[in-house]
This record gives C-alpha cells, sequence and structure tokens, in this order.
C-alpha cells in the first residue's frame, strides 16, 4: 500500500472457508482473501455461519453481541481468528446446529429452511457491516461489505431495503456458480423481515418466487465473477442460467477477477503431504511421488503417463464423458486415478471401468485434501473436461506442481491454460492442453494429443517448467479487488 493511502475495513460474508469448513473451491477463496488484501491496505473481517464443526475449531471465542430475533431466532456474534484475521461467527443453533452438511441434511436433501439460515445469515451482515451491531458497546462498522454466492448474497438486498439503526455501505457480490442461485417460492416473502416493495422484479422476486443470489445481483453496487471469460459468458443464455438479462443490464457494474491460490499451501517444495519435495529445477525428484501415487492407488508401474481427476463427479465436471472416455486412454497407454464424489451413476460408471481395467484405472469416491496434493504431485495430467467452470483451482494447483491440466475452452480454464498448440510450443509458452466442445470425441483427442506430447519427454519437460513459472498467486487479484473497493467508496 502507498504512503497515504487509507487503510479499508471490509467484511466479507460467506458459507464456508478453509480451513473452518469447506465443500468447494468457495472456501478457498474466501479463506484466502484476507491475507491476500491485507498487502494492499484492506482490512478484512470474515462472518461465518456457526456449524457444529466450525465452533469446536474455534480457540477462546467471545460472545461480543446478541439479537432477541434474527428472523424469529435469538442468536449471538462470537468473535475469533480465521489465521492471522479477525473472524465474526454467527451462533445461532436454531438454524445451523444439526447433523449433516452445512447445506444438506446426512442423506444429501437441501435443508427446507436454508432460506431462512442464509436469509439470517444476510440480514445479520447487513447489521454489522452497517454499524447497527455494538461491540462492547461500540458501533461495528465496516466501509464495505463482500458478499459470495447465493447463501450471502441476501446482506446486499438487506443492505438496500431493511431498516436498522446504521448506514447502507457499497456492497459487492461475487459469483462462485451461477448455477447455484438460492430459489425458494414467493410464501416465504412475508418472513425476511423485508419491506413489501422490495417483492418487484426490481428487487428479490424472480420468476413469480423468492431468488436469493438474483436479489444479490440487483442490490449490489458491483458484481465480480471469478474470471474474465466467465464474467462474458453469463451475459449469454448458454451460461446465463437464467440471470443472463440481469448481467447483461448491469453493464459496468461487473468484473471478472480471476481466483488466485494460497502459494504457501500449495507448494511442492514444501508440502508436507508429499512423498517428495520438489522444485522447477529439481523435477526429476517428482517420479519418486509418482511411484508412491501408482502404489496408493494399486496401479501397475510403467512409463506411461498417468492422468489424475481430481472433482465432483457430476454433469458440469464433464465426468460423465471422462467415463466414456476411459476405455481409450487406456487404450493410448495412459492410467487414471479419480478422486470424488457425486452423481451415482457417473460414481459407477467410473467405478466400472476400474473393474475393467485393473492395475490401469482406480477410484476412490470422497474427498481427502491431502491426497488431493499427493495426486497433484505424482499425476502426469489433470483432466479437466467441464461444461462450465467460473474459475477454476484444481487446474491451478496442476500448474503449480507441473501436472499438465487437460481442460475444456471455457471460464476461468480457458483464462489460465495456454493451450499446447504448434504456435505455443515454438514460442515456448505452452502450460497444459485446451480442447473445444466436452464431448467423446473432442476428450479423446485432448488424450490423444496429451500422450503424443508426453511421448516427446524434452517438449514435455518445457511445458512442465512453463506451467510451475506461471504466477497465480493472490498478488495481482488481491490489488484487482482493493481498487475495485477504492473505486465504490471514491
Amino acid at each position: 500500500m502507498s504512503a497515504g493511502v487509507p487503510a479499508l475495513t471490509v467484511l466479507s460474508v460467506a458459507s464456508e472457508a478453509v480451513p473452518l469448513v469447506k465443500t468447494g473451491g468457495l472456501a478457498d477463496v474466501v479463506g484466502a482473501l484476507p491475507g491476500a488484501l491485507a498487502a494492499h491496505g484492506v482490512a478484512v473481517t470474515t462472518l461465518l455461519p456457526g456449524y457444529p464443526s466450525l465452533l469446536v475449531q474455534l480457540e477462546k471465542p467471545r460472545a461480543v453481541h446478541e439479537w432477541d430475533n434474527l428472523l424469529g431466532e435469538s442468536a449471538r456474534l462470537l468473535a475469533a481468528k480465521l489465521g492471522d484475521h479477525p473472524l465474526y461467527v454467527l451462533d445461532c443453533p436454531a438454524l445451523f446446529v444439526r447433523d449433516g452438511l452445512p447445506y444438506a441434511d446426512t442423506a444429501g436433501k437441501d435443508w427446507a429452511d436454508n432460506w431462512r439460515r442464509f436469509s439470517a445469515l444476510g440480514r445479520a451482515a447487513a447489521d454489522i457491516a452497517g454499524g447497527a451491531v455494538r461491540v462492547r458497546g461500540k458501533a461495528q462498522g465496516f466501509d464495505l461489505l463482500h458478499a459470495h454466492d447465493w447463501q450471502a448474497a441476501m446482506a446486499a438486498a438487506y443492505l438496500r431495503y431493511a431498516p436498522f439503526e446504521g448506514q447502507a455501505v457499497p456492497s459487492v457480490v461475487t459469483v462462485h456458480n451461477i448455477a447455484f442461485q438460492g430459489q425458494f417460492g414467493a410464501e416465504i416473502f412475508g418472513a425476511l423481515g423485508l419491506p413489501p416493495w422490495a417483492w418487484d422484479m426490481y428487487g428479490v422476486e424472480y420468476y413469480g418466487g423468492f431468488g436469493m443470489l438474483k436479489a444479490g445481483l440487483y442490490c449490489a453496487d458491483a458484481i465480480t465473477t471469478v474470471s474474465p471469460t466467465y464474467a462474458r459468458e453469463i451475459r449469454t443464455e448458454a451460461f446465463g442460467m437464467g440471470l443472463e438479462g440481469l448481467i447483461a443490464a448491469r453493464g459496468s457494474a461487473v468484473h471478472g477477477i480471476l481466483n488466485g491460490i494460497d502459494a504457501a499451501v500449495w507448494n511442492p517444495a514444501a508440502d508436507p503431504s508429499l512423498a517428495q519435495p520438489y522444485t522447477l529445477r529439481t523435477l526429476g525428484k517428482r517420479a519418486v511421488n509418482k511411484r508412491a501415487l501408482e502404489a496408493e492407488f494399486g496401479l501397475a508401474e510403467d512409463d506411461g503417463p498417468l492422468f489424475v481427476a481430481i472433482t465432483r463427479l457430476t454433469w458440469q465436471k464433464g465426468m460423465d464423458v471422462l467415463a466414456e472416455a476411459v476405455d481409450d486412454l487406456v487404450a493410448e497407454g495412459g492410467r487414471l486415478a479419480v478422486l470424488g464424489s457425486g452423481d451415482a451413476a457417473i460414481e459407477q460408471g467410473l467405478q466400472t471401468a476400474a473393474l475393467r481395467h485393473p492395475g490401469r484405472v482406480a477410484v476412490r469416491i470422497g474427498y481427502d485434501e491431502p491426497l488431493s496434493h499427493r495426486m497433484q504431485a505424482g499425476g502426469d495430467a489433470i483432466l479437466i473436461p467441464s461444461r462450465f467452470e467460473p474459475c477454476g483451482l484444481t487446474q491451478l494447483y496442476g500448474l503449480a506442481y507441473g501436472c499438465l491440466p487437460v481442460v475444456a475452452r471455457t471460464g476461468g480454464l480457458a483464462d489460465t491454460v495456454i493451450d499446447a498448440n504448434p504456435a505455443a510450443l515454438a514460442t515456448g509458452v505452452a502450460t497444459g492442453v485446451q480442447f473445444d466442445g466436452v464431448d467423446l470425441d473432442n476428450l479423446r483427442a485432448a488424450i490423444s494429443r496429451t500422450v503424443a506430447l508426453y511421448r516427446a519427454p524434452e517438449e514435455w519437460k518445457k511445458v512442465q517448467k512453463n506451467a510451475m513459472k506461471a504466477d497465480f498467486s493472490w498478488g495481482a487479484s488481491g490489488a484487482a479487488y482493493a481498487r475495485l473497493y477504492r473505486s465504490l467508496l471514491a
């Protein structure tokens, strides 16, 4: 931060953040933002829901505020730490203390009252950011509120519409995945504590129902998405999921800012999960991790390429097409290790493929963070055939670990991977393989191109080094967020 530039205070509200709670990449981003922005004169306090698994991890939390009636429930505000940065936790047992996952029960069914749970989170965030909450007798206000995805988007709507003893500060809503919108029936509107005029197509109403993300996108002073290409894509019918008209109407208020990765966590030179740390200069040591990964998955050792996939096993991620392509991948001399969970049919398809190809294909259903690190370090290439991908983080981890990304040309995948076409190879800038159109033929062709590149060891090594040199830390992205915040305050 340059001399004379005042520090900004930002309340970042989300439904998850590493290391406390994670169901996807949203948590990585929210957990990394405070550190990324601190270098640019922005002090971030994060607000999270008080899930049981989160509460037990807090060290010496302090109750600093109470609500007697937060959308019909009593609640407390706890102060703690998220790493070295301040953290607030909304402790509301009636809404958040229950068995299951953050958004669903033990059977995987969404909680029927998710509208109330996350509207309460948004209302609390608006109260805190606007200065209506008193902490130790003093008003606790912020310069700006930053809400993430549908679970937090109502914070922007409450800042605009809800009466409270505070002031309406500027708000930013980040769309991490526009496919998830928080849509509910119109009958719940009366319980939201909003004035009647908020029920309008230019407000929280959405095709006759209540839309949480829609409300936030309409009310926010600025909208960000997690890559420039995705910011353009969601203006179109193919990617906008019904919100393309609103996104297009917001015009210059929509910004695409790439996610970064935490280089302290994703660093092959100092990763405690690995069998053998390595660097750009000691790439030869990487082979130890490949052998260890083969053993861990029960795969046969050979000199062919080892592909990995670390993802949700869903249609969006193109995993149905990967299940179809397994036989071709094996026929090309490749092997495949998969880590993830999702649609039962896709899980079964991949597991059946593993039975057809013992020693060549292996599947782990579930998620294991240390194993995901070992797969990035031991795999030769990571397959990411997503039909749409707002940003993606696994390709960034792959670049950092020299595990070459094989990606569909969409969203953040298009923005972060340079295709190993003849021109890029000739000029020495390629970092992976891209392909257009997520179908069996195109994925087969991408796998064949990857195998051919792998069979040219010197060329492969050059591309690996290019990948590891790429800088996708939070430096540039943190600066972009700080500029956006200051422009709103100006």
